[in-house]
């Protein structure tokens, strides 16, 4: 497969853009604090939006004809048609500047920043960099630099870590029900199949049960992160996928005091191996 791999040609992406708009309406917003346990008060216009929201915003909407076989829109519009079947969200790199409201129009720029191959355990792995700023009419701006990473169909789902994580000074403890996982991917437009269809996720891309989608536990951590500074939400969050969650699984949520005004975030199984590891940051 990697002699397939032509990285001059999956470089030429790199610098497209792409612009898309939507709208925080309240529905979103009560939907999103529904889901997600956040509770609150019922969502206002002008009131700031639940930060990670921009995980449910500007999503593309592909026809059911332009879907590839896992449920994502198919390579090769604005991300490079990498010639590798399985895609995940690696990891991300946030920044906050200011509120994006409720009520508001937003916009998102999406650009292609790098595109580079790699030589894993499980074969080769191609890994695809975008940066994403999401603006509110109102001034709020959130800049997201997102690493996906695809890899072969001959490759067996990543194994997990013997060595366990360590236990956290605060915890809280999450079931990633099927509802939660349907309903997360409701949220965010997500088609990938390894989050609600068993059979796929089994058979075809070989993991034990639904997967816990990455953003998901990057959002549950976040608000975790804000709870234990009464409710202020992180200026900075950046997290990155380390081993699998499934469905029917209680993990727990982990947060640790690190020097200055940050802390140390992370996901795992009871005596399992980091799932997620994150920092959150406070200006």
């Amino acid at each position: 497969m990697t002699q397939d791999l032509d990285i001059q040609h999956l470089q030429q992406w790199i610098g497209r853009s792409e612009e898309a708009a939507d709208h925080v309406t309240p529905a979103l917003i009560g939907r999103f604090r529904a889901a997600l346990g956040l509770g609150g008060s019922a969502p206002e216009a002008g009131a700031p939006a639940p930060r990670l929201i921009h995980f449910c915003l500007c999503q593309p909407a592909a026809a059911m004809t332009d879907l590839g076989r896992d449920g994502h829109p198919a390579r090769g519009g604005f991300l490079p048609d990498v010639p590798l079947p399985r895609r995940m969200w690696a990891s991300s790199d946030i920044r906050f500047s200011g509120d994006i409201r409720i009520g508001e129009a937003v916009t998102r720029r999406s650009t292609v920043a790098d595109v580079q191959l790699k030589q894993g355990r499980t074969g080769p792995l191609c890994f695809v960099t975008v940066e994403h700023e999401v603006a509110g009419e109102g001034g709020g701006l959130v800049k997201d630099r997102q690493t996906l990473v695809y890899r072969s169909d001959e490759a067996k789902a990543p194994a997990q870590s013997a060595e366990p994580a360590p236990q956290g000074s605060a915890t809280g403890a999450v079931m990633p029900t099927p509802t939660l996982l349907f309903r997360y991917s409701a949220l965010t437009f997500n088609g990938h199949r390894i989050h609600y269809d068993h059979d796929y996720a089994r058979d075809v891309e070989g993991y034990p049960g639904l997967v816990v989608h990455g953003p998901l536990q990057a959002t549950l951590l976040f608000h975790f992160a804000a709870s234990l500074r009464n409710g202020r939400e992180p200026s900075s969050f950046r997290f990155r996928s380390l081993s699998p969650l499934f469905d029917g699984q209680e993990f727990a949520l982990h947060a640790e005091e690190r020097p200055g005004a940050e802390l140390k975030l992370w996901t795992a199984l009871p005596g399992g191996p980091y799932a997620m590891w994150a920092e959150a940051g406070w200006d």
